[in-house]
């Protein structure tokens, strides 16, 4: 067992690169008493780079992700927000379970994300109160992964440092799960 542990650490490139895509349901939160706000599907679509240090890793992504999040005024009909973003996380991870074509593994890191655009028609009346609206937001994720052969699979969360904009307190969060599969 302790041989073939050895092999498999031979065997894994030092650096794999590869695309992913998934889904994720995300949420804005926000404080105000009068706005429910709850979850909706969003998509994301990039690549990634591993390097493979061991049992750990450093990865990082650049996305493409469709976001979406509803908001419901107490009294009216819920509205979906959509907007465009990129993503690109940052994470380090450990390999808590290794074998040959498989292995298992914890993650965590910091994600920073740019607002492409903010055409967010149900948010408008909200963004004319907001100063500043920040395209701008650095995030926690962390979560757990699969890889089988080429091909990995996370499921993660993420959760805003910092409010969308210091007269809206609104912490985004999503959670996600994402395929991927390393073409080197």
């Amino acid at each position: 067992m302790m041989l073939s542990k050895m092999v498999f650490a031979q065997e894994q490139p030092l650096i794999q690169i590869g695309i992913k895509g998934g889904s994720s349901i995300n949420k804005l939160n926000t404080e105000l008493a009068d706005l429910d706000d709850k979850y909706a599907m969003g998509l994301h679509v990039g690549g990634m780079a591993r390097v493979n240090l061991g049992r750990a890793y450093i990865q990082g992504e650049a996305l493409f992700s469709k976001r979406k999040a509803a908001l419901k005024p107490q009294g009216q009909t819920t509205s979906k927000l959509k907007w465009n973003a990129i993503d690109i996380p940052v994470m380090v991870g450990y390999k808590i379970y290794q074998q040959q074509d498989m292995n298992f593994r914890l993650f965590a890191g910091a994600v920073y994300n740019y607002t492409l655009n903010d055409n967010l028609s149900p948010l408008k009346a909200i963004k004319e109160g907001v100063k500043h609206f920040d395209k701008s937001n650095v995030q926690f994720t962390g979560g757990l992964g699969v890889d089988i052969q080429k091909f990995s699979i996370d499921v993660r969360y993420e959760r805003g440092f910092s409010d969308l904009s210091n007269s809206f307190k609104s912490k985004p969060q999503a959670f996600s799960i994402g395929v991927g599969y390393f073409i080197f």
